[in-house]
């Protein structure tokens, strides 16, 4: 398993690429620039990326083709690609209508369909030939105006819904699975894609020597993701009960998220974190269940090189699995 890392739309631009450039020396195989409203522009950063580094791969994770058009998203996949030098990765997603509809006032309808149009789009301008499209939702005849360095860069889809799996699996180069994708949702999504297509996944990385504060450091985090989820197959794959569920949507939608149901058990299935072993026994089940990219979660108030150690020496280090009897303190 590769190690990624993900760099918070919190950053500063040039915290951003200083970031970046640390991931490249670590010998990281990705970064990742996550666009979240109304954060920092992912291609922005990730053109800036491009330019200071040499061999890690720039991916975008992820835009959608409700704010940005397909046609414009091959434009600036494009772009990326010449000032890579071949290295960019696009992310897509079909976004969720909070954001695009309570947020910035746009129709959210028949997500799917358009996810799809968008992805035959973008991949047809990428050859560079001029395009007739005449579809459901996207209408296009033209052409990009040069020629990027690659014909057929990867498009993976950053989603997790079944309809969207399928899609991914019929038509994208791989998946880019949501934080707090557990080792049974990412066996589940590998035996559904098959064996060929990329999964990444974003990973929470919490190591201290004291287990308890680096699992405390997480609790509300993963209280607020469980809620984003809510009664979802990532969370019934994981083997959470509906009522639980329905319990940690409840506090999101409050603006107050359950920490206090946040027990050790679910910190070991949704997250690496504890002791170095313990950790390294999380990475570990994650590699054993097919995951080829483990993007680790970038945090502000935690030093970004020492997340990226942690990481490295977690790939080295003998796994220990936690104790059975482990519950926890809620």
């Amino acid at each position: 398993m590769r190690l990624g890392f993900s760099i918070s739309g919190h950053r500063d631009a040039a915290s951003a690429v200083a970031v970046a450039r640390l991931a490249e020396d670590a010998g990281f195989d990705t970064v990742w620039i996550t666009e979240d409203y109304c954060e920092r522009g992912a291609f922005a950063l990730a053109g800036a990326i491009a330019a200071v580094t040499r061999r890690i791969r720039v991916g975008i994770g992820v835009v959608n083709p409700w704010t940005r058009h397909p046609a414009l998203i091959a434009m600036e996949l494009a772009s990326l690609e010449e000032i890579s030098g071949g290295r960019a990765v696009l992310g897509l997603g079909a976004s969720n209508a909070r954001w695009m509809t309570d947020q910035l006032g746009l129709p959210f309808d028949r997500p799917i369909g358009r996810l799809a149009e968008a992805l035959d789009v973008i991949r047809a301008m990428m050859t560079g030939e001029h395009l007739d499209f005449q579809g459901e939702h996207f209408r296009v005849s033209a052409g990009l105006a040069f020629s990027p360095p690659r014909r057929t860069p990867p498009i993976v889809l950053g989603v997790k819904g079944p309809r969207a799996l399928t899609l991914a699996a019929e038509r994208a180069d791989g998946l880019l699975l949501s934080i707090l994708s557990s080792a049974p949702y990412i066996a589940s999504v590998r035996g559904r894609v098959g064996p060929e297509a990329e999964l990444a996944a974003y990973v929470a990385l919490s190591v201290d020597q004291d287990a308890r504060a680096a699992r405390d450091r997480l609790r509300p985090m993963v209280a607020t993701y469980l809620g984003v989820h809510g009664d979802h197959e990532i969370t019934r794959t994981a083997g959470l009960d509906a009522e639980l569920c329905a319990a940690f949507r409840q506090g999101w939608l409050d603006d107050a998220p359950r920490t206090d149901l946040v027990d050790d058990t679910l910190l070991d299935l949704f997250t690496a974190a504890g002791t170095t072993a313990e950790a390294a026994a999380s990475l570990s089940r994650l590699a054993d269940s097919g995951l080829d990219v483990a993007v680790i979660r970038d945090d502000p108030d935690v030093d970004p090189e020492q997340l990226m150690s942690v990481a490295t020496l977690l790939q080295k280090a003998p796994p220990v699995s936690p104790p059975d009897d482990r519950r926890g303190d809620r």
